[in-house]
């Protein structure tokens, strides 16, 4: 797998998180301006930020709107939300 494609798959759960995060923080959502791009900057992934801040510069220099997200870090991934289970014997 070549980097950009890499780059493009982490960019993609990078997106989804963060649209978790907007629906859990509609505030933020009401300062991105409707007409701009956004641009994610995971300050705890230099590869990825630097990728992102290049594509953003891009964009801004074709004329596009951009907005930049700092995205300071980011937890672990759980496999699953279930907090307790219990089992009982089927007799």
């Amino acid at each position: 797998m070549n980097k950009e494609k890499r780059f493009v798959e982490r960019n993609i759960e990078l997106s989804a998180e963060f649209s978790r995060y907007i629906f859990e923080h509609p505030e933020i959502e009401e300062e991105i301006p409707i007409d701009t791009e956004i641009i994610l900057l995971p300050e705890y992934d230099k590869e990825l930020k630097e990728f992102n801040l290049k594509l953003g510069k891009n964009m801004e220099a074709g004329g596009e709107k951009v907005v930049y997200i700092r995205i300071m870090g980011i937890r672990p991934k759980a496999l699953s939300r279930i907090e307790k289970v219990e089992l009982s014997s089927v007799t």
